[in-house]
């Protein structure tokens, strides 16, 4: 599988162009298992705290955290925070590994990056509960996290449905054709606490909702505007976004975390240097790529556990645009 000549000029023009049955359900079977298991085990353990009755074992992947959602918003919110903070490094088991090494995945990558491919540091499970405030993700383009010597640079992300994703349940939308005007001015600690471009930053392009059979990928430039919004549903949509450059763009591969300080230019530093990008192929040294699950672990908990200095952008507050102290 790869990216038609077609899928590519979209991709090109538009700032992204979605690809259908990438993964199957069988593909997509261990990583929503190493999900299940999560949910579970916290599960387990509020009901022994006493903050839950029922931990709704028989309900299947798309509804059980609906489930224990209106049984006890208290007790969603700590396996939220649970799920939350494993989709990082921390999320970095075999399921993981796999699917982020999905062969017809990277046929389609290889589409857009060429041959030899970075996994950039950054990528994230979000499960987008119904009536879930934190779910929703306001308008904003990658690059608004990167480092501003990287925006010369394509960062290929792929959003990966785990279920269906509709305009009830929350699915993505994307701004077509605004990938080209650079970075716009995003604020910080908007929505949930993430980055977010202001509406009226935004222009008069209309957005387009992109619905998704899951397993499906819609591959996006990291300066494509986009945003999902809340979930109507009573499923939970759970989704995997990951990222792939080429050895072109600035990594962190052979660095140590423990040299990201204060101290250091930012422009010397990777695109965005908290987590561990790791080498996915290199024709040429191939013994540089991470192949076995027990490399991968290794790597990202170093970063896990050591926290590299990140300048950021230096954005301005939400709060003081709406006080109108830009």
């Amino acid at each position: 599988m790869s990216l038609t000549r077609e899928e590519v000029d979209q991709f090109e023009r538009e700032g992204w162009v979605m690809k259908r049955k990438v993964f199957s359900r069988g593909d997509m079977e261990p990583i929503r298992d190493a999900l299940t298991e999560i949910v579970h085990r916290e599960a387990v353990g509020l009901r022994e705290k006493g903050m839950l009755d029922d931990i709704y074992e028989e309900e299947p992947f798309e509804t059980r955290l609906t489930r224990i959602r209106y049984a006890s918003h208290e007790a969603c919110q700590v396996i939220y925070k649970s799920i939350m903070g494993k989709a990082g490094g921390g999320f970095s088991g075999e399921s993981m590994f796999h699917f982020i090494r999905h062969r017809p995945l990277l046929s389609c990558i290889e589409s857009l990056l060429g041959p030899d491919l970075i996994g950039s540091a950054i990528y994230r499970v979000r499960p987008k509960i119904p009536e879930w405030a934190h779910g929703e993700v306001p308008w904003h383009q990658d690059s608004g996290y990167f480092l501003p010597h990287c925006d010369r640079f394509l960062i290929l992300t792929c959003w990966i449905p785990l279920v269906d994703a509709t305009l009830e349940n929350g699915c993505l939308f994307v701004l077509p054709r605004s990938h080209k005007k650079g970075v716009v001015r995003h604020y910080s600690g908007g929505h949930s606490g993430y980055l977010e471009v202001p509406g009226d930053l935004l222009g008069e392009v209309k957005p387009v909702p992109v619905e998704m059979e899951a397993g499906s990928v819609l591959f996006l430039t990291s300066m494509t505007p986009h945003a999902s919004f809340e979930n109507h549903s009573d499923v939970v949509r759970w989704s995997l976004d990951l990222r792939y450059q080429s050895m072109e763009p600035p990594n962190n591969v052979d660095e140590e975390p423990e040299t990201y300080t204060r101290e250091r230019d930012p422009v010397t530093m990777a695109c965005l240097p908290t987590e561990a990008d790791f080498v996915i192929r290199d024709t040429k040294n191939p013994h540089r790529e991470v192949a076995t699950p027990e490399q991968f672990h290794k790597l990202r908990e170093k970063y896990e556990k050591t926290h590299p200095w990140y300048p950021g952008r230096g954005w301005t507050p939400m709060s003081e645009r709406d006080q109108g102290n830009e």
